[in-house]
């Protein structure tokens, strides 16, 4: 059964766990974003209270 013979398929998964694993780290990391994202204020602000006129 050709399924079974590892010899044509081997080296293709190899090398391809060989990208995966030492050169797209890199790549990924080096990535830039056009926005950086910024930091939530940790402090919780205190509603105001409403004027309501009509009462």
């Amino acid at each position: 059964m050709p399924q079974l013979n590892p010899n044509p398929w081997f080296m293709t998964f190899l090398f391809a766990w060989v990208f995966f694993l030492l050169l797209m780290p890199d790549k990924v990391m080096s990535y830039l974003f056009n926005n950086h994202p910024t930091t939530k204020n940790t402090q919780k602000s205190k509603p105001t209270p409403w004027n309501w006129p009509w009462i």
